[in-house]
């Protein structure tokens, strides 16, 4: 007979790993199901990255995170939920990718890449980081488009398009102009957006200004060839050199899954799916959402450290739900 869990995590980012770590402490039988490295998201953030957010507004489950800088790193990020998995040995299947989810009567049978399972309760946790935004243009399938970017060195002397004008394309275009690189970007406004980290706005507004990265302001790409790209401006359409489009073009919540389960979304453009904001348990009972797969694709609602609650907030109604102390 399958071993039915009573909770089954789906994501292992910090905010699966904190659903994790209150399972755990309430005595549940659960397990964490990440499709692939542990944090995956944190770990294909640019190598350089900086957080926005400071390291004590970072931290979980009264572990300190320690970083040289008042913002951490990327690595520095990496490190500390290495040791907060280690602390509390958490049950994790790593590079084990959901295929299919499906509510039965008592329970929630789950398909991975590797193995079957089965739940009484199941969290989506899984972010927004792995599903990339696309253009939808000619082109975007060849191999020089890039919707990750994660250092400059392999773009020396070479024809860039960044297109984006939030902090991971403003982050790119930055390091791939100073290793040497021929830096063009496409922005859909007159600037790039409000919200790129203040410490690093005022740089790449300069540079644009300078002429040193050529800015397309509102504009799109329209064609992506071998060679070239071709760009549609305010003034007329642009035909580019290039050897590298770099596509930061934001991403998505994996709304396969939520499908899969039944999980209504809002009729608007966010598409925010359906949950109780008093305990994050969705229409369909028993199915959870924790982190910023709540936000659907308003993105910028949700952060490590304004959601790491939720996963208190979903154990305990578990244990309410089978009256556990």
């Amino acid at each position: 007979m399958q071993k039915t869990y009573d909770l089954i995590i789906v994501g292992g980012g910090p905010i699966g790993l904190a659903c994790g770590i209150e399972a755990g402490k309430a005595g549940l039988d659960y397990l964490i199901l990440e499709k692939g490295a542990l944090t995956n998201s944190i770990f294909n953030y640019p190598v350089n990255m900086t957080f926005f957010s400071t390291s004590d507004r970072l931290e979980m489950a009264n572990i300190p995170f320690m970083s040289v800088g008042v913002k951490p790193t990327r690595t520095e990020a990496l490190e500390y939920y290495r040791r907060v998995y280690s602390h509390y040995q958490l049950k994790v299947k790593l590079y084990e990718e959901v295929k299919k989810l499906e509510k039965q009567e008592d329970f929630f049978s789950i398909k991975t890449s590797k193995a079957d399972y089965q739940s009484k309760n199941i969290v989506l946790a899984t972010g927004f980081y792995d599903l990339p935004n696309l253009m939808d243009v000619p082109g975007e399938d060849l191999p020089k488009v890039l919707h990750y970017y994660k250092e400059p060195w392999p773009f020396i002397n070479q024809k860039i398009l960044v297109v984006g004008g939030a902090n991971s394309a403003v982050d790119a275009a930055l390091e791939c102009w100073r290793k040497g690189a021929e830096v063009s970007m496409v922005l859909l406004r007159d600037e790039v957006d409000d919200n790129v980290k203040y410490w690093v706005r005022p740089d790449i507004m300069n540079r644009i200004k300078e002429g040193s990265i050529q800015a397309f302001k509102r504009s799109k790409v329209k064609e992506i060839r071998e060679k070239e790209v071709v760009i549609s401006t305010p003034d007329g359409e642009v035909t580019l050199e290039n050897d590298w489009v770099l596509a930061m073009t934001g991403y998505k919540p994996n709304f396969g899954l939520l499908d899969q389960l039944g999980v209504k979304l809002s009729l608007d453009e966010k598409r925010q799916p359906c949950y109780d904001e008093a305990n994050q348990e969705s229409n369909v009972p028993g199915a959870y959402l924790a982190g910023v797969v709540c936000g659907g694709l308003n993105t910028r609602e949700f952060f490590i450290e304004n959601s790491i609650a939720h996963a208190a907030s979903i154990v305990e109604e578990i244990k309410k739900k089978y009256k556990l102390s």
